[in-house]
């Protein structure tokens, strides 16, 4: 299979996010992703170079579950670009549109110097990203609301067009020789979740579900899938919108005594001993650890040298890029250290 998909023109011309040419300094914080808010403040020094830099305070709201270890990943790139450039980095997330807004309001009233937000419910949140540009507050956005950031005036984006990534996931199906396939969203309504399912079932060949699940209830997710499978033994192809949620899908199809395959969208370094060994047949990686890297980068150099990515017009594209058994070894070794 490629290891790569090159989004289409029509949808806009993919950019390329460019190499710090600084070595990354990895904090030692990591999150669990649970708490509402918590702070990444890199030891004094830790970015050599900057001692003669005024420290700027860069606030990251995201939608994050408490519990979905996606959101590690964001925030280590975030923390490790905090701690290059000399950051003051203060995390804090809530799946809860109306408590995300809040979260970017309480960034306001601390008077940061830059804030990195998701839109994955992007009408929520559009007053309050008003009111920090009112502010005088530069916003990037990443990961959710590739469809919303211009529209809203945020200085630039960072990720994957999830509709792309799906289409082109349809596509690989179709070389596989999926037949029925079940698309699992784990959160109703969220844009860019029914936007690759949405994605795979515009290209996809056979007969493709939506199924909805609880993602803040595992158990649930799993006797959801396994009952589904139950229902209909046609389906051989069950696709999951993140890495936890493929690993319960595999003890579903175990549970069911189904035939099926299971594929999805996202990594972490379980999901890609899955696909070494066979378990999970293959994974789309928008590479998470990039767009908090670069979300929190991209604040320090529009603060400090008026520098913005993709003129205001374009995101810079993370993904999709495609891993199966043919690249695993690869991307294991980065995995491994909890980056991939």
């Amino acid at each position: 299979m490629d290891r790569t998909f090159q989004p289409r023109p029509r949808r806009f011309a993919a950019l390329v996010a460019v190499a710090a040419a600084s070595a990354l300094v990895v904090t030692g914080c990591s999150s669990g992703s649970g708490g509402k808010q918590a702070q990444a403040d890199p030891a004094e020094g830790a970015a050599a170079g900057k001692a003669g830099t005024p420290r700027m305070t860069v606030a990251m709201i995201t939608h994050a579950a408490p519990g979905d270890t996606f959101w590690d990943l964001i925030r280590k790139g975030a923390e490790a670009a905090a701690a290059k450039d000399n950051v003051k980095l203060v995390y804090s997330s809530d799946p809860n549109a109306a408590t995300q807004a809040n979260l970017v309001q309480n960034a306001i009233d601390q008077k940061v110097d830059g804030i990195a937000v998701t839109l994955a419910k992007p009408d929520a949140m559009k007053a309050v990203v008003a009111k920090a540009k009112q502010a005088g507050i530069p916003v990037v956005g990443f990961n959710g609301g590739i469809d919303a950031w211009k529209e809203q005036g945020l200085l630039e984006y960072f990720g994957q067009d999830e509709q792309v990534a799906g289409e082109a996931f349809g596509e690989k199906l179709n070389d596989a020789g999926a037949k029925h396939t079940v698309c699992v969203i784990q959160e109703q309504g969220h844009v860019a979740l029914e936007a690759r399912c949405a994605g795979v079932k515009k290209t996809f060949k056979g007969t493709a579900e939506t199924l909805y699940v609880n993602g803040t209830d595992m158990p649930s997710v799993k006797s959801t899938i396994t009952a589904k499978l139950r229902q209909d033994s046609s389906i051989d192809r069950v696709v999951t919108l993140g890495a936890p949620f493929a690993l319960t899908a595999v003890d579903s199809v175990k549970d069911a005594g189904s035939k099926a395959k299971v594929a999805t969208f996202d990594l972490n370094k379980d999901l890609v001993e899955a696909v070494k060994s066979g378990a999970v047949e293959m994974a789309v990686d928008q590479q998470p650890y990039l767009q908090g890297y670069l979300s929190v980068d991209a604040l320090w150099l529009y603060k400090h040298n008026g520098n913005y990515s993709g003129g205001g017009v374009a995101p810079v594209l993370t993904g999709p890029a495609f891993v199966d058994k043919s690249n695993a070894d690869d991307i294991a070794r980065f995995a491994a250290k909890g980056t991939r």
